[in-house]
């Protein structure tokens, strides 16, 4: 809703959205170093698949209850230092868990990290939407969107990477002290960093200020702005965190062939994503585009199910999956951005991608459940119905969404 016009100038803008998006690649990467090793961590740790998914539920707790609160800090007191602040204690986080290798330490890191990543969504957009000409936010969206799938794309691979010559601890600290370095980057371009924060006066009513804003909150389109978030999260989670372990099972391939399966999903991702900010600029209905994009992922999640597929197709299978949910990000997010009033991008963003979060604390426990206990199958077929539930939420959204304008 919001542009500064102060802040036009081209290669400025390429460095906001560079800086913007370094620190949203760490905040993927992070999330996607541990789950392709939960066979191997089971043995680490001495516990199963549901224990390990707990883990990640915890993280996302921690992330669900402090990104919204974090949203009206971002509007009132601006994005910058939470911003760096951020991304640098979570690297930390990171680095520990390589240095203690105990569950309990596991469990607690990842809810000290689950804190600190919740500044990114209400940060990130803040200084994107005051800093980018409207003409083109569906493309800086994509290109904020695309550092965020390239992130879990590349932590896989990393870590097998480093793996082939340290071992699993030295290889998850060199990874977070990368996010370290990038924070400090960060710290040192921070003036160019702008965001919306609003004045504050001697006689300012935060009180006021705060009832407005969960008003705003409480809102029918941002309400199913959430439950299409929700829905986002779970269908992610399914495919990013348990595919391969459920492919290793399923097939009997070895975890480095069923991560190079996923890493079809993982990279095909952020091209989806730049080609979805193209469209996203072009659009006028982006709730039917999105919905389009959930009936290709559901689909191909169900034949990957239900057909007996020589893993070179399944790989196929998963790189169409992988487009097809990058295509849809720009979309998602200028639905929300429709429906937000100047100065309030901080508390909207965080509110809704709360909805990543509620998926996050509901998907790895189910998806760990149906691997320590059911056919691995299972894993696909429910990505697939909670896809298409998500056509649902985003239909609704976008209705709701056009009759407030």
């Amino acid at each position: 809703m919001q542009t500064n016009a102060t802040i036009a100038v081209p290669h400025h803008n390429v460095k906001v959205i560079g800086l913007v998006s370094a620190g949203h690649f760490f905040s993927h990467f992070y999330l996607l170093l541990l789950p392709p090793l939960f066979p191997l961590l089971r043995d680490v740790y001495g516990v199963g698949f549901t224990e390990l998914g707990f883990a990640l539920t915890a993280f996302s707790v921690a992330t669900g209850l402090t990104q919204a609160p974090i949203g009206f800090l971002v509007d009132r007191y601006g994005a910058r230092t939470i911003l760096i602040c951020g991304l640098l204690l979570e690297s930390l986080c990171f680095a520990l868990i390589g240095m203690i290798p105990l569950y309990g330490a596991l469990v607690g890191l990842m809810i000290v990290a689950g804190l600190f990543n919740a500044v990114y969504h209400p940060a990130d957009y803040a200084i994107l939407n005051a800093s980018v000409d409207a003409r083109r936010m569906g493309r800086a969206f994509s290109i904020h969107t695309f550092a965020g799938y390239l992130g879990a794309a590349v932590a896989p691979v990393a870590m097998f990477s480093l793996m082939t010559v340290l071992d699993w601890r030295t290889s998850l600290m060199i990874c977070a002290a990368c996010g370290g370095v990038v924070a400090v980057l960060i710290m040192f371009n921070s003036d160019v960093l702008h965001d919306a924060a609003p004045a504050r006066s001697a006689n300012s009513e935060t009180g006021v200020h705060a009832r407005r804003g969960i008003h705003l909150l409480l809102s029918g389109p941002i309400l199913m702005g959430l439950l299409f978030f929700v829905g986002i999260s779970a269908s992610g989670h399914g495919m990013t965190q348990f595919s391969a372990s459920a492919l290793h099972l399923l097939h009997d391939v070895s975890m480095t062939k069923a991560g190079a399966v996923l890493s079809a999903f993982l990279f095909a991702a952020p091209l989806g994503v730049l080609a979805g900010g193209w469209l996203a600029d072009r659009a006028r209905r982006h709730d039917l585009i999105a919905a389009l994009c959930f009936v290709v992922v559901a689909a191909a999640a169900f034949m990957v199910a239900v057909m007996p597929l020589p893993i070179q197709v399944t790989a196929l299978l998963f790189a169409i999956a992988g487009f097809f949910s990058g295509l849809v990000a720009p979309s998602r997010d200028m639905m929300i951005r429709a429906v937000t009033p100047p100065g309030e991008m901080g508390k909207v963003f965080g509110f809704v991608s709360t909805g990543f979060n509620i998926g996050g604390m509901i998907a790895p426990i189910m998806f760990g459940y149906i691997l320590d206990r059911g056919d691995p199958r299972l894993v696909f077929v429910a990505v697939a119905i909670i896809s298409i539930l998500t056509v649902a939420t985003v239909l609704s959204a976008g209705r709701q969404g056009r009759q407030s304008a």
